[in-house]
């Protein structure tokens, strides 16, 4: 009598064990299945730009380029040209400003209206922030982005209505990789403020995690027609106001 109870205690034992085994699974599966769900969801979530790149967001900075009847830079030699003859400018790196080291030094120029978009931007993101903003790219020649072009199929052609605005040396692209949520916020609120104004043509690009921003030659008078105060630039009073 004993032995034949011992031997259900074991089968039950063991039955236990069994259905526990595939509860723990049943568990551990759903929970797996959660975390990609969550993980899927995380990303969806992520990347969620205000500024998508569009096929008609090129139309218009080339619409912009021809407006302003810039040439696409063909190569070093007309690069050099251009700089020799100050349409171009250097990008001054300062307290607010820093370059990808990547970036090639004879490539850190673009034209002077440009310069000063990027100067206001960096120096109202160091006073929020105390935090450079990154130069990742600046001009372009057709020569350096049918190259670009051969390992990056995402990039914008050399030629043609969708030519990278980049060949123009109006366009900068700006890291967007490690900034915080309320830095990303800051730097498209005031890009729409800009964009709003005809000012700017923005795009987030997600392949390199960048703001990409071409900028037009009107900032140069919108600027000077702006009441600047001491401490604070037109958009952050905008921005301000908008809070």
């Amino acid at each position: 009598m004993r032995a034949k109870l011992q031997r259900s205690i074991a089968l039950l034992a063991l039955l236990t064990l069994a259905l526990c085994g595939e509860v723990l699974a049943m568990h551990h599966n759903g929970t797996a299945q959660r975390s990609r769900t969550s993980k899927r969801n995380f990303r969806r979530v992520r990347w969620n730009p205000m500024f998508r790149p569009s096929h008609d967001s090129l139309l218009r900075q080339n619409e912009e380029i021809d407006r302003q009847e810039l040439p696409r830079i063909a190569d070093d030699e007309e690069l050099e040209q251009l700089k020799a003859s100050e349409e171009l400018v250097p990008i001054r790196e300062s307290e607010f400003l820093r370059f990808d080291p990547r970036l090639d030094p004879t490539r850190r120029y673009c034209r002077p209206w440009t310069r000063e978009f990027v100067e206001d931007l960096s120096q109202a993101y160091y006073r929020q922030f105390h935090s450079q903003i990154q130069v990742n790219s600046a001009v372009r020649t057709v020569k350096v982005q049918r190259k670009l072009r051969r390992r990056n199929r995402n990039a914008a052609p050399e030629k043609g209505e969708t030519a990278s605005s980049h060949l123009a040396g109006i366009t900068l692209d700006l890291q967007r990789r490690g900034m915080s949520k309320a830095q990303v916020h800051f730097v498209e609120s005031y890009l729409f403020y800009l964009k709003a104004l005809g000012l700017v043509e923005p795009e987030e690009e997600r392949r390199q995690w960048v703001f990409h921003v071409m900028v037009s030659y009107r900032y140069s008078d919108w600027r000077q027609n702006q009441t600047i105060f001491p401490t604070q630039h037109p958009v952050d009073a905008a921005l301000t106001r908008a809070e």
